[in-house]
């Protein structure tokens, strides 16, 4: 039954990677027109559709053998339709793996059918969700560090999904489709690897206990994963030697090459899932019941102090991945810029440096690590990434940035990484958020829903949970200051006046949620905050009428910031009108052309004229 289980999830992960790697290389690696798939794209469509089928038919399988180990039973139990029924609507691990056979079966149903580059993005974007899901489930979450594990562990699933998806795409394509695609994904193919070696070692060495794990099947496997993958990155260096500097390409050994280069990586995966079925022998210490450890991942910080809450880290490996993807972008970007002979704003890259930093305080610093055993500290940590580091992101003007230096398209007719962000701006859904009134029912809407329902509950208990709510608090903060005080192109254009009406709704909208918040005589989370028994924390209904008060305290400060910012901005472009209207006024009359004013007057000498000569 284990055997069987560990085909599936190879069948699974190889269907997934397949279909991640086909999106990628129809989305961003073969040519486009006009923002439509080309002839070179629907070659792949087939490949596409083999690959989400075995995608599907793994996450099946996946579930009905899991669920026969789980039990410990035969399969013709498992195969029980009530049985089932309970495992994918009742239990975390079922929910997660019903939700990645969907996703499979979507991404099925419309390969047939689509065709714009955007939908197959959207595509590629749902099916990484879907791949990544049962690994907030898998076995590396009974273990200590929760965050560090099971973040280093979906970066390495994400990373290897491109890495490997996108060599079995490329495999696949002709040798004239191969030549347009392969120099675009070996960039891609070198971030991806380092993202695979450095997650991987985090990973292991978070798991394994190194006094006694030499002599276990797992450190057998992880080494000869090791040795597998370091033979894909020296591959993956003759490619880009191959490529660098030659007009001339040999592709026949290219294509020998990348041939073996699959072979390994089907290997490789196959490993993986070998791994994945098998108990790593755990670093000492991770067996005392603590319900912190059990809970949240980590022991129980000491009593908040100022040193406590400015010196503590917990390191979340998801958050930091993110943030040292968006940094490593930004700094790539504003590196293409200068090799242009282009100057960007230092105060720019500043603000985006800061919102930065503030993300990784309220996630991975010590108001990160108290914000999940205590309200008040939780509070303080939302209002930071929806309020302040948000900010410094849209100060920081990454939507410029990225439409000054993504690639545009290589042909006439191609739209381009570039003129698809353009596109996605423009769209209707870019139009739709965009707007002022539907940005603050996002920004102020949501905290009622969150906070006010069982969603806040449900979402403590699980490190999926605490992500998705990290991402909406900073995506519902840039969506709004984006929109009142952002530099980047707007699809829209928001008068002034309309941006101070939307920042003094926002600023009445959250007082009044503070006050109701601070008006509870219940307790929102629960009973969360309680399971975890921290010693310090006595009086839970106090510390949440607590969080509500810095909620509103700190809450006002970045939209009075944002106020003074407006007035500012607003003046400025006053200014900048008045000295349009002098330079064309300046300008006509050098030409010998009277000016506006001159015009408007003469109009009136003539209807004065007129009533004169009409009495």
């Amino acid at each position: 039954m284990n055997l069987l289980n560990t085909a599936f999830k190879y069948l699974n992960l190889l269907g997934g990677f397949a279909t991640i790697g086909s999106l990628l290389a129809m989305s961003f690696l073969l040519l486009d027109v006009e923002g439509k798939v080309s002839t070179s794209g629907e070659k792949l469509r087939g490949f596409l559709k083999a690959a989400s089928a075995t995608w599907f038919v793994g996450a099946i399988g996946l579930i009905i053998f899991t669920l026969a180990q789980i039990l410990n039973s035969s399969l013709s139990v498992a195969l029980d339709t009530t049985v089932i029924r309970s495992f994918i609507t009742q239990i975390t691990l079922g929910q997660y793996l019903a939700f990645q056979a969907a996703i499979a079966l979507l991404v099925f149903m419309y390969s047939f059918q689509a065709r714009k580059i955007l939908s197959l993005i959207l595509l590629l974007i749902i099916s990484v969700a879907g791949l990544v899901a049962p690994v907030f489930q898998s076995h590396s979450a009974s273990s200590g560090s929760h965050s560090l594990v099971i973040g280093s562990l979906v970066i390495h699933v994400v990373a290897l999904s491109m890495w490997v998806g996108g060599i079995l795409a490329i495999a696949m394509l002709s040798e004239t489709d191969r030549a347009i695609a392969v120099p675009r994904f070996s960039q891609l193919a070198l971030w991806a690897a380092i993202a695979v070696v450095i997650s991987g070692t985090v990973n292991a060495w978070t798991r394994l206990n190194f006094a006694q794990a030499w002599n276990s099947t797992y450190a057998y496997i992880v080494i000869a994963k090791t040795v597998a993958t370091i033979g894909l990155v020296a591959i993956g260096y003759l490619h880009r030697k191959n490529l660098e500097g030659k007009e001339a390409i040999n592709w026949i050994g290219f294509a020998k090459l990348l041939t073996t280069e699959a072979i390994i990586m089907v290997v490789t995966v196959a490993m993986g899932s070998w791994l994945s079925n098998t108990s790593s022998p755990n670093r000492p210490g991770l067996q005392k019941f603590d319900p912190a450890l059990a809970v949240v991942g980590f022991t129980t910080p000491p009593k908040p102090t100022w040193s406590h809450i400015f010196f503590s880290y917990e390191p979340d490996a998801l958050m930091i991945g993110i943030l040292v993807l968006m940094v490593a972008l930004y700094v790539k970007g504003v590196m293409v810029l200068t090799k242009r002979g282009d100057k960007w704003p230092v105060g720019r890259t500043i603000s985006f440096a800061l919102g930065i930093s503030v993300i990784d305080f309220a996630t991975s610093g010590g108001l990160g690590v108290y914000a999940q055993f205590s309200f008040s500290y939780h509070m303080m940590a939302h209002m930071l990434l929806a309020m302040i580091a948000p900010i410094g992101l849209v100060l920081g003007a990454p939507m410029t940035l990225a439409l000054r230096t993504l690639p545009q398209g290589r042909t006439p007719s191609e739209r381009g990484v570039r003129g698809s962000l353009l596109a996605a701006l423009h769209s209707k859904i870019g139009i739709f958020y965009t707007n002022p009134i539907v940005a603050l029912l996002i920004f102020d809407g949501s905290l009622f829903g969150l906070y006010f329902t069982n969603l806040f509950a449900d979402m403590m208990q699980s490190h999926i949970g605490h992500l998705i709510m990290t991402l909406h608090f900073l995506a519902a903060g840039f969506l709004f200051f984006f929109v009142v005080i952002g530099v980047d192109p707007n699809p829209r254009k928001i008068p002034h006046l309309v941006q101070i009406v939307i920042l003094f709704a926002a600023m009445s909208i959250h007082a009044f949620f503070s006050v109701a918040l601070m008006s509870t005589t219940t307790l929102i989370d629960k009973g969360y905050f309680a399971s975890l028994r921290t010693p310090w924390l006595t009086d839970l209904l106090a510390d949440q009428k607590l969080g509500g008060s810095i909620g509103w305290a700190v809450g006002e400060i970045p939209i009075l910031i944002a106020l003074v910012a407006t007035f500012i901005n607003w003046l400025r472009d006053d200014t900048r009108e008045a000295k349009r209207i002098d330079r064309n006024t300046v300008r006509q009359a050098a030409m010998g052309q009277p000016d506006d004013l001159a015009n408007y007057n003469q109009y009136l000498q003539k209807l004065a004229q007129r009533d004169k000569n009409e009495s």
